[in-house]
């Protein structure tokens, strides 16, 4: 009897604000914790670091040589033919980036999909966090108001994100687990459509 009142007590006090936000923070910190010392017992981020490096150097490079085009085109040529060799060196060596940061995710991804099926009915469209924000403002904010009152409560999976995605750009500096280029999404979005932009002229 003393267990289920205990029980009864404790969900009330994490489905309602504000133990609701706090609970909430607190399991973001946890997550993020746990991806992160995993990716710095799985992940060498130093030689992820090394070879972004050389990327970064090898795009910079391709700049360069499309400028010979119109200067010297024999050198373009060549520096073109020696670029597109050590290209295909470098693609090998994105991909083997891109395997080392989905070791993580690997072993988290399942544990958490399963977490998230069981704590997330718990809290429904119930209000998790009220927001100072416009949620017009914020496009995955919106669909997830909850309308209590006049005050702009947020759900729990749009909490949340918000909380993962302030403590994911904290907590990989402070365990030194994140590299130059693992900053921001859309600094990396952009980066690539830059690249892709960037195309050899015909001579």
């Amino acid at each position: 009897m003393l267990f289920i009142t205990f029980q009864v007590t404790f969900v009330q006090l994490i489905t309602t604000p504000p133990g609701s936000m706090i609970f909430v923070i607190l399991m973001g910190l946890t997550t993020t914790l746990i991806s992160q010392l995993l990716t710095k017992w799985l992940v060498d981020t130093e030689e992820v670091e090394r070879k972004q490096k050389q990327i970064r150097a090898h795009e910079e490079e391709k700049e360069k040589i499309i400028k010979l085009a119109e200067i010297d085109v024999n050198r373009y040529i060549k520096q073109r033919k020696r670029w597109e060799r050590k290209d295909v060196v470098l693609k090998k060596s994105q991909q083997s980036i891109s395997m080392q940061r989905m070791k993580p995710m690997c072993v988290t991804f399942i544990p958490m999909i399963v977490i998230f099926s069981i704590i997330s009915p718990m809290f429904g469209t119930l209000p998790v966090a009220c927001s100072p924000m416009n949620p017009e403002l914020i496009p995955f904010i919106g669909p997830t108001i909850v309308a209590t009152g006049s005050a702009p409560w947020i759900s729990f999976t749009a909490w949340y994100m918000l909380c993962s995605l302030g403590l994911n750009s904290i907590i990989p500096r402070l365990l030194k687990t994140t590299t130059q280029t693992t900053g921001g999404g859309f600094s990396q979005m952009m980066s690539g459509q830059k690249s892709k932009a960037l195309e050899f002229p015909d001579i």
